[in-house]
């Protein structure tokens, strides 16, 4: 793989499964990348701003609902090179978190946003790896993993 411009990337993204019962809270992606996909809400870390601070700003601009950061789940690169060629390259710090308040209502670059009950994750279009990251968050969450 190449890169078009190798300063550019790969660039900081924070994103985060906030539950409340047993759903959790989705975003329908407005914007390319995988616009039209469901997935957690997140996006870019600001200059200054740690990883957990992104994530819930994000979940806050996105949907508009507040919530707590309790844990970091995962780490993982989301590259995306369609013919061999770097488009973007994102490092994103996946977080686990619970609900405090509000009603989800999209904002930001979120199309739609909602609480979805596990048992719906199946039957909804999402991003890659969305299920399993909301599996091992779910799993953090039940163990009382905090970081």
């Amino acid at each position: 793989m190449t890169a078009e411009k190798p300063a550019a990337w790969p660039k900081a993204a924070a994103s985060a499964a906030i539950f409340r019962g047993e759903t959790v809270l989705l975003v329908k992606r407005g914007k390319p990348p995988m616009a039209r996909l469901w997935s957690l809400p997140g996006g870019h870390i600001e200059p200054g701003e740690t990883a957990r601070m992104a994530a819930l700003r994000e979940v806050t601009e996105e949907t508009g609902v507040s919530a707590r950061i309790d844990g970091l789940v995962h780490v993982q690169d989301a590259i995306n090179a369609p013919d061999g060629i770097i488009a973007s390259h994102h490092v994103i710090v996946f977080h686990q978190g619970q609900w405090l308040s509000g009603e989800p209502c999209a904002a930001s670059d979120a199309a739609q946003a909602r609480f979805v009950a596990f048992h719906e994750l199946g039957s909804l279009a999402m991003t890659p790896d969305a299920e399993k990251l909301i599996a091992m968050a779910w799993a953090c969450a039940k163990k009382g993993v905090q970081s």
